[in-house]
């Protein structure tokens, strides 16, 4: 007699098991890293992204393209997050780390497959990598930090190596100075917010300039600002969190006079208020008075009266950045505006940049923060060029803090290949196939640079195979002459900590996927549209 069928799950859940599961998610996991693929290295195509509401953006950047698509794979989403946390820790390297995830995944499928037990290959994937972040450390050349113009030289390199893949590589020795000066600006802790950036269309990008201090565009100013002068040497800076302008009574607030003079005082008695406070900023000998809330049309004429310079409606992370590089502190009350409270700077002036104005503090005396203003043509280019910089900052912090560099352009993928390859031979058992895959899946790194340049990359790959076996470590690709070249005299020249990053994330990520065996996807609880399948009887076709 047949036994009637349990139903566990709610009517209409998804549920797949198995093997084939497995698969059906390296496969989605596959076709994420094909929408990368193509934006790796130096010359990578950009993608044009258009979401729901219309907005397009123009990236070549891994984290930027996998957050702007909009992934519902469940699986497929840990690629997303990886490259997300790439960004997040290095900056840079996000395309490399989903690349390195899909290809181990591919290189395991084939296994999967054939029925060996996923636990298997997790085990050696998880053992093959922590050779591969050992032998990272092994080859990574430290720089020594003792020679600052050595250091400066190895921040230079990594910046270009970051920058040469972004839309921006033809400016690439313009920016990586420029960017290199910025981090070399802030303090030990080498704060990202301290770096301003301001996008300003218009101009080409050799406009663009570094700021030595703080620059923030011209805010909404009332009647009287003309007749503020726009320059001043050694001014003193006020930092205010104070209202400086005549307001209506916010509470309905009931007075009963019964004569004029009476109602007059009160009217004297709210200007006086204003007044007071005026004059003890004019009183504290500050020239240029910012403050986060407005200051009003009296206040403005009132300091342009006396050659003062005011900006109200401050945004908070200018007025922060500008106590950093400036000194004082920000006061919430005129009381106690003392000269230990004041900022000053050598030079503050108005320019105009593009169609605005900019207000400028150089020559501060704790720069610990500078700022970038960014010109170029359209707004999307304008905004990859941002991504890129912000890319090119994180790496030189990275090297900054980590002073050890391994070679880019695949050189560091084939030296881990070989080393790989060299260890599974070693090894008895499934174990060894599966190194040799991991092995075999680091090259395509090298493989893609090949194939996004247009060259041939199976003659390159085995140019690399023979230099590397031969002891030719620092070997990788050479985009310029269609060749190999030792990329470390080359000066192609990553921080070693974003490799460690890059294989420690994908392999977690391999090892997550194939971990999953069963996939349970529950219905929606109720179905917009009144629920029952969309077509059927409903004049629209199946």
């Amino acid at each position: 007699m047949m036994q009637p069928q349990i139903i566990l799950l709610k009517e209409g859940t998804d549920s797949s098991q198995g093997v084939p599961q497995i698969v059906s998610n390296i496969n989605a996991c596959g076709a994420i890293a094909d929408a990368v693929r193509t934006t790796l290295g130096p010359r990578g195509m950009d993608k044009l992204i258009v979401d729901n509401s219309g907005k397009a953006t123009i990236s070549n950047d891994g984290a930027t393209i996998l957050k702007t698509l909009d992934i519902v794979h469940p699986a497929a989403r840990t690629l997303v997050d990886i490259a997300k946390s790439q960004d997040a820790e290095v900056g840079d390297g996000t395309t490399s780390v989903v690349l390195l995830a899909g290809e181990f995944l591919k290189q395991a499928k084939p296994y999967i497959e054939e029925g060996v037990h996923p636990q298997v290959v997790i085990r050696a994937f998880r053992r093959a990598a922590a050779l591969a972040v050992d032998k990272v450390k092994e080859l990574a050349v430290q720089i020594k930090k003792s020679d600052p113009e050595e250091q400066k030289s190895m921040l230079l390199k990594c910046a270009s190596t970051s920058l040469s893949s972004k839309l921006v590589a033809h400016q690439k020795e313009f920016f990586s100075k420029m960017v290199v000066d910025a981090v070399l600006m802030l303090d030990e802790l080498l704060p990202l917010n301290m770096i301003g950036i301001k996008k300003i269309t218009g101009g080409a990008l050799e406009d663009s300039r570094l700021v030595d201090g703080v620059a923030f565009k011209k805010t909404f100013s009332y009647a009287g600002f003309e007749m503020q002068p726009k320059s001043y040497s050694d001014p003193k800076i006020a930092l205010l969190n104070v209202e400086l302008e005549l307001k209506a009574e916010k509470e309905n607030a009931e007075i009963r006079i019964d004569n004029v003079t009476e109602y007059q005082k009160i009217v004297d008695a709210e200007w006086k208020i204003l007044y007071d406070k005026l004059e003890k900023i004019h009183l504290s000998g500050a020239k240029v008075v910012l403050s986060k809330l407005p200051i009003g049309d009296v206040a403005t004429q009132y300091f342009a009266d006396r050659d003062m310079f005011c900006a109200g409606r401050v945004v908070e992370e200018d007025l922060r950045r500008t106590m950093k590089a400036c000194g004082g502190s920000i006061q919430t009350s005129v009381g106690n505006l003392k000269n230990n409270v004041l900022g000053t700077c050598q030079k503050f002036e108005e320019i105009q940049v593009g169609g605005d104005r900019y207000n400028l503090f150089t020559g501060c005396p704790q720069a610990k923060t500078c700022t970038l203003l960014l010109r170029g043509g359209a707004e999307q280019f304008i905004e990859e060029t941002e991504r890129s910089l912000h890319d090119a900052i994180m790496i030189v912090r990275r090297a900054m803090k980590n002073d050890a560099v391994v070679a880019g352009g695949g050189a560091i993928e084939m030296e881990l290949s070989k080393y790989l390859r060299d260890c599974s031979r070693t090894i008895a058992g499934k174990e060894q196939l599966l190194m040799g895959a991991m092995a075999k899946a680091f090259e395509v790194i090298p493989r893609q640079l090949c194939e996004n340049a247009g060259f041939d990359a199976t003659n390159i790959l085995n140019k690399l195979r023979q230099s590397h076996a031969q002891g030719g470590r620092w070997f990788g690709v050479d985009i310029l002459n269609e060749d190999i070249a030792d990329n470390y005299e080359a000066f192609v020249w990553e921080p070693s900590v974003v490799k460690i990053n890059a294989i420690t994330a994908a392999a977690e990520a391999t090892c997550l996927i194939l971990s999953v065996d069963e996939t349970i996807r529950n219905p929606k609880s109720s179905q917009e549209g009144g629920g029952g399948p969309p077509g059927r009887g409903r004049g629209r076709p199946m």
